[in-house]
This record gives C-alpha cells, structure tokens and sequence, in this order.
C-alpha cells in the first residue's frame, strides 16, 4: 500500500470544500453534511479518525463502490453513525510520474433514531484487500486481486518472474481511470476529474515537489514519494523506472487457454483426436476387445458383400454373388479390405488367419474414432458430464458391441454418420465445417446409397437456415457430389469393365421395384413394435426419458430418428441393421436421461450396464457361433486330409449361411445351394436353395445318381439329419464334428451344426460343379 501522511483536514471544515445542509421531512436519515477532497496518498488513519470513518482502505475501496452521489439503500436499515459517501476520480499524470486518484469524501452526521440511512456500507471492490467489516469480513487465505503487484504472504508469494508495473503501462484500478488510447476506460467506472482537481495537480507537474499549494476551499498535497523496497520486502527493486519511461513499451496482447480454440491452439499436450491421449487408448483398446469377443455371425453380408469380394479382387478365386453380376453393388468398400490383402500378401503374411481378423480390427479401428468424435461432440454443445454420460451409453449398447466391429455396409455408414455429425453445423459446435460433413455424407452414400435416408432432414435444416444458400449448393453441395460419384465411376468400371453407376441400381431394386421381399417381409409396423425396441433394448425407457429432458435444440435429432423409422417402415424388407446408423442419435437422449436423474441413479446404472453386458457377451460368443466353426474346421482338412487334393465341400444349408473362400484361402472344391431372386417376373419361381428343401432327399438322388459325383464333405443343420438319413447311410457318410450353433432354433435353421464325411474305399473322380 501507498504511505499515507496527514493533510491536517479537521473534523468539520478544514481546508476541504464544505457544505452544510439538513435532511427534511421527505429526505430522511441525513444529517449535517461535510465535503473533503483528498489525494489516495492523503488518506491517513489520522484523517479517518478525525471523520470518524473507518480506516484508509475503506475510504480507498469505497471510491470504487460510490460512484455516483444519492445511490439508493434499496431499504437496508442501519443503526445512526457516522457515515462518508467517497467518489474517487484519477487525474493525468506526466510520464515518469505516478498518478494519484482525488478522493472526495462527504462526511454525515447521525440521523434522528429510527430514521432510514442514505448510504448503506459499500461492498468493498476488491475484499482480499479490504479489512474485516460487519458486512463484508475478509475471506480467510483469499487471494489478491493482482498477484504480482501485491506484496508476498503466507499463502501468496509473489509470482516468480512478474514484471514491476510500468508507469505508463496501464492503470492498477481500471475502473478508477480516465479513458485513454492504451488503457480505455472501463464501463461504468467514474468520470474524469474535474478543473479544480487538474488545478491541483498543477503544482506537481510544475516542479514544485515538497509543498503545499493552498485555495479557498481544498487541500492540495504533495506528490506522494516513490518508495523504495527495504531489504526485507520480498519484492524487487524498481530500479531504472524513470529511465524506462522514456523507452518505447511493446504491449503484448494476452491470450487465455479458454479463449483459444482446439483448431487454433492443435490441442494440449498429450492429446490425440482432440482429446485425452488416455481416453483415446481406452477407447481403442475396448473396441479391439470387442473384436475378439465378438465370435458369431449375424448376416451374410457381413462377408459376401465385403470379404469375399476383396478376396477374389485379390487371389482371383472365389464367388461372387448375384448383386455383382447384376451390378447392384460398387467396389468402394471392399477396396479398403482389398488393399489390406494387397499388402499382407505382399509381404507373405496372407494367412487365413490374418485375412479374417486384421479387416475386422480395422473396422474396430473405425469404430473407436466414431465414439470419440460423438463424445468431443457432446463436450461442445454441452459440457463435459453430460458427454461422459453420452459416451456411456454408446459404449455399453449391446447392439453397437454386437455390430460396432462387423465388416457390414451398415457398420461403415454408421460411422461416416457419426464423424460427419461431429462437424455438421448444429447450434453450439466449434468444430462445424460444411465441406467435411458433406464429403463424407457423399462417402456414405456411395457405400450404401439408403445413407441418405438419415440425412435428408439434416440437409433439409441447413439448407433452411444456411443465408447463402445458392452458394451452399453451387460452391459444396454439387461439387462435391460431382467428384465422390466421379471416383465411384471410375472404380466400377475398373472392376465391371463398363461405366456403371451402382447407385441407381441398387435404389431402382431395393426401392422403385422392391423386389427386397424376396428375402423377407413384415408388415409396416415392425419397427416400432419389434424392430426399434430390440436395437435400444434396455436403453429404451433412458431413451423416452431423454426425449423430454433434452433441449429444444436436440429436436431435429429426434426428427431424423422418427424420419428414418418411417421410410424404412414403408419397405416391405426389415432388418435391424437397417436403423443401426440412428442408434448413436439415441444414445445423445439417453445420455441426457441419466444426467438428469436424481434418485436411483446408481441402480439405474447398474441395471444399464449389467443388462447390456449379458446380452452382447451372449449375442457375440454364444449365439449363431455355429457356422464359423464350421470354417474353421474345414481349414484344417488341407493339413490333415490325406487325400486333400480330392476333398470336396458342400454345405447343404439356407444360402449364404456360412462364409466362404475368405475363411479358408485355398482352392478347395466348395458348393453351396444358391438363391438368386427372379429378376425375369416369372410366377411361382422358386431357387435352387427352395426345391431343395421341398423334397431333400428325391433333390439328393437326383443331383448325385452316382458315387463318382459325390462330394467328400457335406455341412448340413441337426434339423435336416432325419431327412436325409437314408441318403446317408447308403453313400456311406458318417458324423465326424458337432458344433453349437443357437439355443433358439428357427425353421430351416438347426440348434447344432454336422459335418458328415464319406469313408472312402477307392479314389474318387473329381467333383463336377
């Protein structure tokens, strides 16, 4: 603090101005009053003594608090006392000098007993300096309002390295200073002082230090001395203050870590993808565990639009299906796992073992990115616990676990959706970025055209509320479209020979011609009723919840997710893999529903995450495991077959039930019954997988009318064994593995798998297929 020296100001007049005036009838409370104009410096406890006011730093933190004269007591009442209403105002001072604010100090007398208070004590500006009082008492240990001007303590030392404040530099109390170029002043702060004031502080600029310059009416004062740090001050010497005055000051523009975003400041130490390094390893970590603890199938097109493509692009053997010779599918995805056969085989590591499990680890990869951006996401347009809670969801959703890691069209898109989301321009986000989302919305549809479907209210609300919006279309929108469908052009004709666009084909099947029912129908309500509630499964109430707990802003969310219901219910083919991409849309309501809960959170928790733990544990390692056993089964027959070169493979069951060369990688003869859907219009057509099943054993005898045809392997369900028992025994084939296949056995699909090898007496001829 400054040193205070006594101006000799007496109780009553002085030499300050005073002014004598009674409160009336209507004014109340107020006594005689006296006015004193006085330098900060001038302010000693014995002029508060003689004011009967209550100290120097009162007075000095009270200049902050009255800033304007008659402020109202907003009725607080007070026992009658001596009372000071102080304005402060600062005055110029010369380069080099020290400024010193004028205090004005108006002194009351004691108001009549009962009577309201003008002037109720002001809240000090800054308490860590202020002393102890009966309505504002100090805070114990708080800190100073400016660390590196204030003098060391206990609990703050003074901060290595802090610059002495320069003169010139700023004021220490903005809201005492007057406007100016480097230091503007702040709103609200007390104007600048008047003529009289700048009179006083004539004396000082004039030279004339030491003495006193005396006018009717105030007290002028002496320049206050720079003091000097003793040896035991603590703080350092502020030596070569004059001379620095007169170099130029380079001020520096300081940037708070709360005002820098993650693009502009490339993140903390120890980020990666914008968050915590320990969050992303975990995350990455999970999702690979989750890979391996995910043993089952769920569709076929989780290898036959996917593996068994790359595999043939690659080692030119295999089968492809229908869908590509008719070109209903594009080559974009299975390039990516095509690639990663490229560069195994390259290398020599093309293992079976490899070929199955690196592009599955790659989709888990994939997946882990997805959940870090929906959590960074969450963290932008809410805070950090609602993300927490979000990421939470999404995490121990048993259907993510159970698809999250499978090589599906459907698992792509739902990633593409999520990252395309995290810069999509939603209220709140610091990360939207229209280029990026849309490129890869157009990646997503290129994969899987129905892509789209999710996205047409979001495009539809950006669009509404873009104000450019012809830009937004001539200058994004249609540009990128043009390249993303330029680059599936040129892929497809790479691998079909012929300019094809895949896209249009696949909506003109599954969409306009809706010749999907072949594999299936339910009626239009599926997805509500049945669809919809197993996807969320015990999410579901968390879900309902969230939707009325969540902000208004969160509604379009709601609105793509009851959007995509809808035009999906009006296909005659569901699946649930279909709504796989909406689910995380879901997950941000959940999230929200456990973030409100109150009471029975910890059981609601529990139940959560026990609930869903047991389902994809059961779904991933127990439940239709049965087929890719079998693979692995029929891997081994090229080591331990003796006559591999003449083992052959049929796999009697529902089309596409098993995989195929991906899961083997060698050449054996391998059959299996087809199901091609009519693509003619003929009435009553009927698949080769069909006739089969009407009569298996007439179909049997007549496909193999001789034991030279005869395959050395067949794969059947436990359910068929009955049937074709007496085609067994008379070609001589016997049981030699069982494996589990489901504990909910369904039509033509049995509750264990058989392998029935046929003992052979001579050498067979070659299988014909």
């Amino acid at each position: 603090m400054a040193r205070f020296q006594d101006c000799g100001v007496g109780d009553s007049g002085g030499p300050g101005r005073g002014t004598g005036r009674r409160g009336g009838a209507g004014g109340g409370a107020v006594g005689h009053t006296h006015t004193h104009t006085h330098t900060r410096a001038s302010v000693t406890p014995a002029v508060c003594e003689r004011l009967r006011l209550r100290g120097p730093k009162t007075v000095i933190a009270a200049a902050q608090q009255w800033r304007r004269p008659g402020r109202s007591t907003r009725g607080r009442q007070e026992p009658p006392t001596r009372r000071a209403r102080v304005s402060a105002r600062r005055g110029k001072a010369k380069r080099g000098e020290v400024r010193a604010a004028a205090v004005t100090i108006t002194v009351q007398a004691p108001a009549r007993a009962g009577s309201r208070p003008a002037f109720p004590e002001p809240r000090p500006a800054f308490p860590a300096l202020a002393p102890r009082s009966r309505l504002w008492p100090r805070v114990p240990g708080s800190r100073p309002a400016f660390p590196a001007l204030a003098p060391p303590s206990r609990l703050w030392p003074r901060v290595p390295g802090a610059a002495p404040r320069v003169p010139g530099s700023g004021p220490a109390f903005p809201a005492l200073a007057p406007r100016s170029r480097l230091s503007p002043r702040v709103p609200g702060a007390a104007p600048s002082p008047g003529p009289q004031a700048a009179a006083a502080r004539g004396g000082r600029a004039s030279g004339q230090r030491g003495g006193r310059l005396h006018r009717p009416g105030r007290c002028a004062h002496p320049e206050p001395r720079r003091m000097e740090p003793g040896p035991g001050d603590g703080r350092p010497p502020l030596r070569g203050l004059r001379s620095r005055s007169h170099e130029k000051t380079k001020l520096r523009k300081r940037k708070w870590a709360a005002d820098r975003s993650p693009e502009k400041s490339g993140g903390r130490r120890g980020d990666l993808l914008g968050e915590n390094i320990y969050l992303v390893l975990f995350t990455v970590a999970l999702r690979t565990c989750n890979c391996f603890l995910v043993q089952t199938s769920f569709v076929p097109d989780e290898y036959w639009q996917s593996l068994e493509v790359a595999h043939h692009m690659v080692f030119n053997y295999g089968y492809l299906t229908w869908e590509w010779t008719e070109r209903l599918r594009g080559y974009t995805y299975p390039l990516i796992f095509a690639s990663i056969y490229k560069i195994l085989h390259l290398f020599g590591k093309d293992s079976v073992q490899l070929l199955i499990w690196i592009p599955r680890l790659a989709q888990a990869f994939l997946s882990a990115i997805a959940d870090l951006r929906l959590y960074s996401l969450m963290k932008q347009l809410e805070n950090q616990q609602v993300a927490r809670w979000v990421f939470f969801c999404q995490l121990c959703s048993w259907f993510t676990w159970y698809c999250c890691t499978r090589t599906l069209t459907n698992t792509m898109e739902t990633v593409l959706t999520i990252i395309a989301l995290f810069y999509y321009p939603l209220e709140g986000s610091k990360s939207m970025n229209s280029v990026k989302y849309s490129s890869l919305v157009a990646l997503a549809f290129i994969i899987r055209p129905t892509a789209v479907i999710p996205w047409i209210p979001l495009l539809f609300r950006h669009f509404w509320q873009e104000q450019r919006k012809l830009d937004l279309i001539l200058h994004q929108f249609l540009p990128l479209g043009f390249v993303t469908l330029s680059w599936s052009l040129i892929i497809d004709r790479m691998f079909f020979g012929q300019w094809t666009l895949v896209q249009y084909n696949f909506l003109k099947f599954n969409v306009l011609q809706n010749l999907g029912t072949f594999y299936g129908s339910h009626s239009w309500h599926w997805y509500f009723s049945q669809g919809f509630p197993v996807v969320l499964g015990t999410h579901m109430p968390f879900f309902i919840h969230g939707c009325f707990r969540a902000p208004r802003r969160y509604r379009i969310l709601l609105v793509t997710v009851l959007w995509t219901l809808l035009v999906y219910s009006m296909l005659s083919h569901k699946e649930f893999r279909f709504i796989y991409p909406v689910l995380p849309f879901c997950m941000v309501f959940c999230g929200y529903s456990l973030n409100h809960l109150k009471t029975w959170k910890k059981p609601a928790l529990s139940f959560l995450f026990l609930s869903n733990m047991l389902l994809a544990l059961y779904t991933g390692l127990v439940h239709q495991r049965g087929t890719l056993d079998v693979m692995t089964h029929i891997q081994e027959l090229r080591y331990n077959n003796p006559h591999k070169s003449a083992a052959s493979i049929f796999v009697m069951m529902p089309c596409h039930s098993t995989p195929f060369y991906s899961h083997v990688h060698y050449p054996l003869p391998m059959r299996f019954l087809q199901c091609p859907p009519d693509l003619t219009g003929k009435s009553q057509y009927l698949d080769e997988a069909d006739v089969f099943y009407l009569n298996p054993l007439n179909w049997l005898y007549k496909e193999f009318p001789n034991n030279s045809t005869m395959p050395t392997h067949l794969i059947i369900f436990s359910v068929l064994e009955e049937e074709i028992n007496a085609f067994l025994i008379s070609r001589n084939y016997e049981r030699t593995a069982v494996f589990f296949h489901t504990h909910l056995p369904e039509g033509r699909t049995g509750s264990h798998v058989y392998v029935y090898e046929r003992k052979l007496k001579g050498k067979l001829k070659k299988m014909k297929f």
